[in-house]
């Protein structure tokens, strides 16, 4: 029986009605099994330093895969991400210090923790829209702010909190080849999730929510209750994010989760690609690698000019705003974000050498 249906990045397309799958084709699956086995290979050859910036992206791509359901598919701004993010880094080491849960069960509580959290926030925030809704979602950040520098008994206020390592069958894993795979195990298992969601009904509830709303109350869509949904669900991606930051570092201090954080989390969606799963992980790894690169380059120009104070401080300004300057011209240059690169090289492959 062939449906048309809603893909994630709003356009129509005819499949099978049992899409709701996570492999929509058999080539799909294999190269996904062939990522995670390319991806599982790679301490092996990677360096302490690389396999870092990797653990880096798996944490942060988790938490921005949230941000991207209820900003990219559902169409609800959010600038208080960081702060759900640090919520679960400092529920999951709460629940280990405080209750003495083990912390890989503590992970996956501080997400259901931050779930919870996102939905009360997400009640008033369901009904607003456009700037009215980018400014309570500000107003987020800033509260939950302060709450971490207040509550003692949770986040340690100014002196931050500890975050255990994850132990497994008595085993300590907290080197960076130990705990690159258990960031890799939640980045395969939330994206897969992910996939799935947004080829379930509610997943396309939440792009007609984003792209005809009023066509989809119409058609008896409740838009505030899809709207909160995506508020829990992308609030569960960041905690759980936050709880294997937490973890990772191994101390949690809430000076980390400013609103230059959640401006990042909107800068990896833009530049991967709004609304799409792989997209998503494309604009983290971006985003991580960036300053990396920067600094690569400005170190290699200083190594062939020399130390001239006005070239230094040039340098210095372009390292800081590399940022907000890759966002400004993708937006101008490349608006789909880097899936859509992706998509077009494999079309020009595809009908290759007749492609022009």
């Amino acid at each position: 029986m062939i449906s048309s249906s809603l893909i994630p990045c709003g356009q129509f397309k005819t499949t099978y009605a049992a899409d709701t799958t996570i492999f929509l084709t058999p080539a799909s699956r294999y190269w996904c099994f062939a990522g995670i086995l390319l991806a599982a290979a790679s301490p092996l050859v990677l360096s302490n330093y690389l396999l870092a910036l990797m653990i880096q992206i798996g944490f942060y791509g988790i938490a921005a895969l949230g941000l991207n359901i209820l900003v990219g598919c559902t169409g609800q701004i959010s600038l208080g991400h960081a702060a759900f993010f640090g919520f679960g880094a400092f529920a999951s080491a709460w629940l280990n210090n405080s209750f003495g849960v083990p912390v890989l069960l503590a992970i996956p509580l501080a997400g259901v923790m931050t779930t919870l959290l996102g939905l009360l926030f997400g009640i008033p925030a369901g009904r607003l829209k456009g700037l009215y809704l980018a400014i309570a979602t500000f107003a987020s950040q800033f509260i939950l702010e302060d709450f971490f520098a207040r509550a003692n008994w949770f986040t340690g206020g100014s002196s931050g909190a500890m975050a255990n390592p994850i132990s497994l069958f008595g085993m300590e894993l907290s080197g960076d080849k130990s705990f690159f795979y258990v960031v890799l195990f939640f980045v395969v298992v939330m994206y897969l999730l992910g996939t799935n969601l947004l080829r379930t009904r509610d997943g396309r509830a939440f792009v007609a929510v984003r792209d005809h709303y009023l066509s989809a109350e119409v058609m008896g869509i409740n838009l505030t209750k899809y709207r909160i949904l995506s508020f829990g669900i992308s609030s569960f991606y960041a905690g759980v994010g936050g709880a294997l930051y937490g973890h990772y570092l191994g101390y949690v201090s809430a000076e980390g989760f400013t609103i230059l954080l959640s401006i990042q989390f909107l800068g990896m969606i833009i530049i991967g690609g709004m609304g799409s799963v792989m997209g998503t992980l494309m604009g983290t790894a971006f985003m991580v690698l960036l300053p990396e690169g920067t600094e690569a380059a400005v170190s290699t120009i200083k190594h062939f000019t020399g130390d001239i104070p006005a070239l230094t401080s040039a340098l210095a300004y372009i390292k800081e705003a590399a940022i907000g300057l890759a966002i400004v011209l993708f937006l101008i240059f490349e608006p789909d974000g880097l899936v859509h690169r992706w998509r077009l090289i494999k079309s020009y492959w595809k009908l290759y050498p007749f492609s022009y």
